[in-house]
């Protein structure tokens, strides 16, 4: 029998859908402003009729500098549509790094907000060819725009040509181009397929149950892995997206009242923002936060409960669309103690629904054995898994050596299959020829009732080679002494694991999507000193 075409699966068909079966909800707010799926429907097909008039066409780059506002969302939708990629650029980025993607990426036009454009000024001067739109607030007082450039509202009146549709010729054809955050050498493209997207999108619905009724908050930056694309799975449903321009907890929580908010995504500093808020309250309607970048603070996640939080805890990178396991909920761990259930909560999990399941590997790509002790890398592979780096076939080929994606992280493998990080390689504490996983010492000192925050790194030591040191952020009115956590930690762990040393600070660095910056702390320390990484 002959073979019958199937449809090239693409997030498009997601807004295609929802804006003919749910034409006159809504599905964005943003402050006084609500946009019907219908009217996203009519701006995208506007938008990518003002970018190809701009010369933008089929595998061209346009980049987009903006916050979690509308704009940023419908270019998600109207960039593929002229199958071009999006390039979503970090917003906190320095001058010279988005210069570099910009140019690396060789984007045919940039769509900017005023308020990010004033201090890139000069690095565009570098980039004659690019085109510019510029995204004006509302709020914003008018101010000379660079030339050759346009306003937004301008792009969406500037174009012609009639209904594009919502399919693409390949699935497997790139859909974006999201850059790493370059934090041991220049940034690399990390290119997404529209299959891809797709699927995982799917995939965020099923494992933090969205659904038509669902209400999502943007607290996780759209730029970050095209917002572990949320950006098309909130549309594909039917739901609600509520634009948030910057992380406010006190924003957050009027939110979640008046907008009546059901999802949000986050790190654990966010989490632990909006668990520690004053104007935090116990919403009996529940509420559903997926978290990752780090294993969450068990007295944070008992507190979420508390105000009827339904934590998804989510492992990924930019590499794997974002997430790629999901410690998935097994009957039983709601009759646990919250201490219990904070053991079990903190493992990275298993497979996403349309991933490859999850290996831990040893130098010779043997499996290592499921015993939760034995140390391995996590390994990756399948539909959740970039296509590669853009324009760098050495960094894709050492990447997917051995046929599987080599995540650089180190995890043990329990009986359950769930896997549990350990550390990245480049983290790891070698003291006296033992290893010392500075997560599992985290674990240990998030564990005393006054701490917020932990970061433990490697410092030099005369008699060990290397030590390690934490570094803690006290809950607001907490107080507790170097001895109670150096303490803390011994009560729970082998003596040697122990930091030496503790410092209290206010703040860490971390990125803008909230992990922490562990080299900030670890080049500080190490100046003078020569540390070498196996």
């Amino acid at each position: 029998m002959d073979r019958v075409d199937v449809t090239q699966l693409t997030p498009l068909l997601f807004l295609e859908r929802s804006s003919q079966v749910f034409p006159d909800k809504v599905a964005i707010s943003y402050g006084e402003r609500t946009v019907t799926h219908a009217e996203m429907a009519d701006e995208t097909q506007a938008v990518a009729a003002g970018l190809a008039a701009l010369g933008v066409g089929e595998g061209d780059r346009v980049a987009y500098l903006l916050p979690n506002i509308p704009e940023m969302l419908i270019g998600h939708f109207a960039v593929p549509l002229l199958r071009a990629m999006l390039v979503a650029i970090n917003t906190r980025l320095s001058p010279q790094e988005i210069g570099y993607i910009l140019q690396h990426s060789g984007s045919k036009v940039l769509v900017v907000d005023t308020v990010l454009l004033e201090p890139i000024v000069d690095v565009l001067a570098e980039c004659p060819d690019l085109r510019m739109v510029v995204q004006v607030p509302d709020a914003a007082p008018p101010l000379p725009l660079p030339s050759p450039s346009m306003t937004y509202e301008e792009l969406t009146q500037s174009g012609a040509g009639g209904w594009r549709e919502w399919r693409v010729d390949d699935e497997l054809r790139p859909i974006s181009i999201n850059y790493t955050s370059g934090t041991t050498g220049r940034p690399k493209g990390v290119q997404y397929s529209h299959r891809g997207a797709h699927l995982n999108a799917l995939a965020e619905l099923v494992h933090a149950r969205v659904g038509p009724d669902s209400v999502y908050l943007w607290t996780l930056p759209m730029f970050h892995c095209n917002g572990w694309c949320f950006t098309w799975a909130v549309t594909a449903v039917g739901a609600r997206h509520v634009c948030l321009r910057s992380v406010d907890f006190d924003e957050i929580w009027r939110l979640i009242d008046t907008e009546r908010v059901t999802h949000f995504n986050g790190a654990p500093p966010v989490l632990a923002g909006v668990a520690y808020h004053e104007k935090a309250k116990p919403l009996p309607e529940g509420f559903t936060i997926t978290t990752a970048a780090a294993p969450p603070n068990p007295t944070t996640l008992a507190r979420l409960e508390e105000l009827g939080a339904h934590i998804v805890h989510v492992y990924g990178l930019t590499e794997t669309y974002g997430p790629y396991t999901v410690c998935e909920w097994q009957p039983g761990w709601k009759s646990l103690d919250s201490a219990d259930r904070a053991l079990v909560l903190k493992r990275q999990g298993v497979a996403y629904l349309g991933a490859d399941p999850i290996r831990v590997v040893d130098e010779n790509m043997n499996d290592v054995p499921r015993d939760g002790q034995t140390l391995g890398e996590v390994v990756m592979r399948g539909n959740n898994v970039m296509i590669g780096y853009f324009d760098d076939p050495d960094a894709t080929e050492k990447a997917f050596r051995g046929g599987w994606f080599h995540s650089g992280d180190l995890a043990v493998w329990h009986p359950d299959g769930y896997i549990e990080l350990r550390d990245r390689s480049k983290d790891i504490i070698i003291s006296g020829g033992e290893n010392i996983s500075t997560i599992e010492v985290e674990q240990a000192i998030l564990s005393h009732p006054a701490a917020l925050e932990a970061a433990v790194v490697a410092v030099p030591d005369e008699k060990w080679g290397e030590r390690p040191k934490a570094f803690v952020v006290l809950r607001p009115g907490a107080e507790t002494s170097e001895e109670d956590i150096i303490a803390h930690v011994r009560d729970r762990l082998a003596h040697y694991k122990a930091p030496d040393k503790v410092e209290f600070v206010d703040e860490l660095p971390k990125t803008s999507t909230g992990k922490i910056q562990k080299f900030v702390l670890r080049e500080k320390e190490w100046a003078g000193h020569d540390r070498r990484i196996n």
